[in-house]
C-alpha cells in the first residue's frame, strides 16, 4: 500500500484554532487509517539501521578497552535491552496519538521551548547524515579506483577534496534524494528490501570467515583482559557507549512510530530490529575480522580497507555496493527522516516533508565531512556532549507522557500557542530547568578533571536526573497538567 506523497499545507488546511506556526500536513497526527506500517516494516526498518559500518566497528573499540569476544556480546546484549525499553516506552505516544516527536516534545516544553531539544536533535542528524554519507563515497571512491584507472586518475583537488571523490559524493548525494523523493512510504518500502538485504550479504562474509578461520577464529580465542572493578567499570562504560550511538534516536522515535498499526506491531517490531539484530550483526563482525588476521596478520576492523586488500573485483564490487546500501539504509530513517521533520518543526508554512528533505542534503555538505572526517576524537567528544544534552530529553519525555499526562494528550492543544501545554508564554520552566540539570551532570565529565568516570554512566545519569527534577518541579508548580487530558480530543482532519 503506498500512500500518494504529502504537498505544502495552504492556510486553508488548517484546522480552526490551531497556529499556522505549529502546524502543517506533515506534523499533523495520522489517521488510523493511513497507519498502515506493520511489524516487519518496523523490524526492517531497524535491521537497515543497526547493520551499518559504525556498528560493525563498535565491537573493535571494545575489544581494544580489554574485552573478550562473548564480553563484548554480553555488552551489546545489555545496551540494546536498556534501549529496546526506553524505545519501546517513548515510541507508545506515537503510536497512539499518530504525532511526530517534535509535536510530542510541545507537551513537556512548552511550543517554543520544545525548539531547543528540537534544534539539537536536527544538528546531529544533520551531522551524523553528512558523515556516515562522506563515508559511502569514500567506499565507491575506493571501489571505482580499484576497478578503473581513468576513474583513480582524478586527482585534481578542490576545496580540500580530489575531484574523483567530489564525484562519489554526489553519487551518493543522489541516492539519497532518490529514497526520500517520495516521503516516509518510499522509505517504508526501500528498508523493506535493504534490511534483509544486507543481512543477507552479511552472513555470506561470516560463511567466509568461519571457512577461513576453520571455525570462529583467533578474536573469540582471545581471553579478557579485565578483572574485578577494572572490568565493571569499563563494562558500565561499554555499555553507555553503545547507547550513545542511538541515544538521539531514543527521542524521536514517534517519527517512526507514529506510521505502526498497533502497539503490538510497534513492540514486535523493534524487539525483532534492534536486539535481536543487534547481537547477530556483532558477531559477524568478529567472525569476518577473525579471518583477516589469518590471511593478512593483522584484524582490519574497516570494511572498505578489507575490500581493498582482498583486491578481488567482483567480492569489491559486491561488498562496495552492500556497504553504500548500509549507509543509505541508516541514514535515510535515522538521519535525514528525523532532520526533515525538525526544519518542518521550525519553519511549517515555507517547507514540507519533501524541500526540508533537499534542505538536509545541502546542509550535509556545508558541513565538510571531509575536514572531520579524520578527525574522530574531536567528533566524537563534541557529539557525545550534544548527545548527553539528549539524555534528560528522553527521561523528561517518559516523565511526562507516563506519569504527569498519564498517557492521555490533548492534541489539539499540542498546535496552539495558547493551549494547555503553552507554559509561561511558550516555554514551560520544569522541564528546562530538568534539560539543563541533567545535562549538565550527564556531561560534567567531559569538562571537570577528576570526574570522567561519571562519564560511563552518563546517559542514565542524564535520564534519571532529568526526569527526577522534571517530575518534582512539575508538582510544585502544581499545573494543570497533573489532571491528564482527555485522550478523546478531537484529532485534525488533515492527514500527514
Amino acid at each position: 500500500m503506498t500512500a500518494a506523497p504529502v504537498t505544502a499545507d495552504t492556510s486553508s488546511d488548517l484546522p480552526p484554532g490551531y497556529d499556522p506556526a505549529l502546524y502543517n500536513a506533515d506534523l499533523a497526527p495520522v489517521p488510523a487509517a493511513r497507519r498502515d506500517w506493520s511489524w516487519v516494516n518496523m523490524a526492517t526498518v531497524w535491521m537497515g539501521m543497526v547493520h551499518n559500518i559504525v556498528v560493525y566497528e563498535a565491537a573493535s573499540g571494545l575489544m581494544a578497552l580489554g574485552f573478550s569476544a562473548w564480553e563484548c556480546l554480553e555488552i551489546v546484549a545489555v545496551a540494546y535491552a536498556v534501549l529496546f525499553v526506553a524505545m519501546w516506552f517513548n515510541a507508545r505516544a506515537g503510536t497512539k496519538y499518530g504525532i511526530p516527536f517534535c509535536v510530542l516534545i510541545r507537551s513537556a516544553f512548552g511550543p517554543y521551548g520544545a525548539q531547543i531539544p528540537v534544534v539539537l536533535r536536527g544538528f546531529c542528524a544533520v551531522f551524523w547524515f553528512s558523515v556516515q554519507a562522506y563515508a559511502a563515497a569514500q567506499a565507491v571512491d575506493a571501489v571505482m579506483s580499484t576497478l578503473s584507472g581513468a576513474w583513480a586518475g582524478m586527482t585534481a583537488s578542490f576545496l580540500g577534496m580530489q575531484a574523483r571523490t567530489w564525484v562519489a559524493m554526489a553519487i551518493v548525494w543522489a541516492l539519497h534524494a532518490w529514497i526520500v523523493s517520495h516521503g516516509v512510504h518510499r522509505i517504508r518500502n526501500f528498508e523493506l528490501v535493504a534490511g534483509p538485504l544486507v543481512i543477507v550479504v552479511g552472513l555470506l562474509a561470516t560463511i567466509w570467515g568461519l571457512h577461513v578461520g576453520h571455525g570462529l577464529g583467533p578474536l573469540f580465542a582471545q581471553p579478557s583482559r579485565l578483572h574485578g572493578m577494572a572490568f565493571w567499570s569499563t563494562f558500565a562504560m561499554g555499555v553507555t557507549g553503545m547507547i550513545g550511538l542511538w541515544a538521539t534516536f531514543a527521542v524521536n522515535i514517534p517519527d517512526l512510530s507514529r506510521f505502526v498499526k498497533s502497539e503490538r506491531d510497534q513492540v514486535v517490531g523493534q524487539a525483532i530490529g534492534l536486539p535481536v539484530t543487534a547481537l547477530v550483526f556483532t558477531p559477524m563482525g568478529i567472525i569476518t575480522t577473525s579471518a583477516t588476521i589469518i590471511l593478512f596478520g593483522h584484524p582490519i576492523w574497516n570494511p572498505v580497507d578489507l575490500l581493498l586488500a582482498l583486491n578481488y573485483p567482483v567480492v569489491t564490487i559486491l561488498g562496495g555496493a552492500t556497504l553504500v546500501l548500509a549507509t543509505l539504509s541508516v541514514n535515510v530513517v535515522a538521519n535525514i527522516m528525523p532532520a526533515s521533520y525538525d526544519l518542518v518543526n521550525l519553519m511549517p508554512r515555507r517547507l514540507d516533508f519533501h524541500r526540508a528533505a533537499r534542505l538536509v542534503l545541502v546542509l550535509g555538505v556545508f558541513f565538510m565531512p571531509w575536514l572531520w572526517f579524520n578527525q574522530a576524537d574531536s567528533i566524537y567528544r563534541v557529539l557525545d556532549l550534544i548527545g548527553g544534552m539528549l539524555g534528560p530529553v528522553t527521561g523528561i519525555m517518559l516523565a511526562d507522557f507516563y506519569v504527569v499526562r498519564k498517557q492521555a494528550l490533548d492534541v489539539a492543544a499540542l498546535y496552539r500557542l495558547d493551549g494547555r501545554y503553552a507554559g509561561r508564554k511558550g516555554w514551560n520552566p520544569p522541564a528546562l530547568v530538568a534539560f539543563a540539570a541533567g545535562g549538565g551532570l550527564a556531561s560534567i565529565g567531559h569538562v571537570v578533571p577528576g570526574l570522567e568516570g561519571l562519564n560511563a554512566v552518563s546517559w542514565f545519569i542524564g535520564v534519571a536526573i532529568g526526569g527526577g527534577v522534571y517530575l518534582a518541579l512539575s508538582r510544585r508548580q502544581g499545573q494543570d497538567m497533573w489532571n491528564g487530558a482527555d485522550d478523546t480530543a478531537s484529532l485534525p482532519s488533515t492527514a500527514s
